[in-house]
């Protein structure tokens, strides 16, 4: 062989050894910049969790001795309104919330774009017509003045209630988003008032009657007394969740922090706090 091949020769030989190193370095840098942040994720051990204030505190006192047990720690943030808790949780400053239904998750995504995924059920709260003033739906006057919430997916709610109850007629195939603008026969002439969800169950004093979701009824002092129509229970759609950031679903803390929900020592403080006017959804 002359002096020029084994020269060359050599080259080629260091270059191949070169290239299997870099290759060899870039794995080695895969692997641990990938592994460790895997095993964070799968390992997380305290999360933040946004619930709405009241009655919802003291059973989540209960999930987070439950969740204790399996090693995750449970921070609740508590909102006084039901926008704050997903702005939290797509910025990142909560790890999960539990306040929700898919209706309105649904047109929160469509309206603000926000990455939200449920993960877990938790109960249900059946919307109810309420009055002070009036025993039954039949004796509610001409012009009685109906208030309900203003916000998209629980105007729509409350107004199938009204229909429900023979009250008012919505347009055929408007769904679950319906607003008064739906309403398509009104033969008592009642008057409509879209209001705050959080004000519309305290208005219920100056109202003939309102729509009041169950939590709202529960923090304005309304009673199953009070209640003079209720949705049906059955193929309900407004289940509330214990929902996440889109990509985390599958994250060991998640299945932890639903399990911590879904027992029957959450459940018996569930019963006790809400009174039968909540179920259990799970």
């Amino acid at each position: 062989m002359t002096e020029i091949t084994k020269s060359l020769s050599n080259r080629n030989t260091i270059s191949r050894r070169t290239a299997f190193a870099a290759l060899l370095a870039s794995v080695v840098t895969v692997i641990s910049f990938t592994v460790p942040q895997q095993a964070l994720a799968e390992d997380k051990t305290a999360i933040k969790v946004g619930i709405i204030s009241g009655e919802d505190e003291d059973v989540w006192r209960v999930v987070k001795a439950e969740a204790a047990k399996q090693g995750l720690a449970i921070e609740t943030v508590v909102f006084n309104d039901y926008t704050q808790p997903n702005e939290a949780l797509e910025r990142g400053e909560i790890d999960a919330n539990a306040f929700q239904h898919q209706p309105y998750l649904d047109n929160q995504i469509k309206t603000q774009g926000y990455h939200i995924t449920p993960v877990g059920y938790t109960g249900l709260w059946p919307i109810g017509l309420y009055s002070k003033k009036h025993a039954k739906v039949e004796a509610l006057p001409e012009a009685a003045v109906i208030g309900v919430p203003n916000d998209p997916s629980n105007e729509g709610r409350a107004l199938r209630v009204l229909a429900d109850a023979g009250l008012i007629k919505l347009k055929d195939g408007i769904g679950i988003l319906a607003t008064v603008a739906d309403v398509v026969d009104n033969p008592k002439k009642f008057e409509i008032k879209e209001l705050d969800a959080g004000i519309v169950g305290r208005s219920v004093e100056d109202l003939d009657a309102a729509v009041v979701n169950t939590d709202w009824a529960l923090k304005s002092g309304l009673t199953p007394e009070h209640r003079i129509a209720q949705e049906p229970v059955a193929e309900n759609p407004y289940r509330n969740f214990i929902a996440v950031k889109t990509g985390s679903e599958n994250e060991a803390w998640v299945k932890k922090l639903v399990a911590a929900y879904q027992n029957p020592t959450v459940k018996a403080e569930f019963d006790r706090v809400y009174k039968g006017t909540g179920v259990a959804a799970y």
